[in-house]
């Protein structure tokens, strides 16, 4: 134990701390923590502690000083650490709205994660995460170019073709109302 630092345990604190390490569904982490105030009560001392919990020098003084000014409460929560990377500022995010709105600079027809991530100065997946809680989708802006010509062609999704057989697309264009029948199609046979 640190010198200076001693643990008296009230019977209550016994009693709670001995059901953490007896509880074999308590979580691991509290069970040593409490064990290591158990044994600092017993009088044991550092190096032994050590030695029967596997836990380094300054585990063991970290626990004993937060149960010193926390008690079991104290051991039994993990304090808040800030995060890794600071969050994003109010301005870079209105930023990121405010050129989602405008034409991209390259010659495309809307903005992509990498175009803005590259403008804004910032990461693909911020700019993902801005987009995502602000509801926008710039690669599901309307394109009447599109559209026109899908519909001219009457362009059916590959999925509902099936092989060998031609799809009413191809018989819409050749200017006939329907199926044809006298062309031999093996469904017509």
């Amino acid at each position: 134990m640190r010198p200076g630092v001693t643990i008296a345990l009230s019977a209550v604190d016994r009693r709670r701390l001995e059901a953490i390490v007896g509880n074999r569904n308590a979580s691991q982490k509290h069970a040593w923590r409490a064990e290591i105030v158990l044994l600092s009560a017993g009088g044991l001392g550092t190096v032994e502690i050590m030695r029967r919990t596997g836990k380094s020098k300054t585990c063991v003084w970290r626990w004993q000083e937060r149960f010193a000014e926390e008690g079991v409460d104290g051991l039994l929560r993990d304090k808040t650490r800030p995060s890794r990377v600071a969050p994003l500022g109010q301005e870079v995010i209105d930023r990121v709205v405010a050129l989602t709105a405008t034409e991209p600079p390259h010659e495309a027809t809307h903005w992509t994660g990498a175009a803005m991530a590259e403008a804004a100065g910032i990461s693909v997946s911020s700019v993902q995460r801005i987009w995502k809680a602000h509801g926008l989708a710039p690669h599901r802006v309307a394109m009447p170019g599109i559209a026109a010509v899908k519909n001219a062609y009457r362009i059916p999704s590959r999925s509902r073709r099936r092989p060998g057989k031609p799809h009413r697309a191809d018989w819409l264009r050749d200017g006939s109302p329907g199926r044809p029948s006298d062309t031999g199609h093996r469904d017509t046979q």
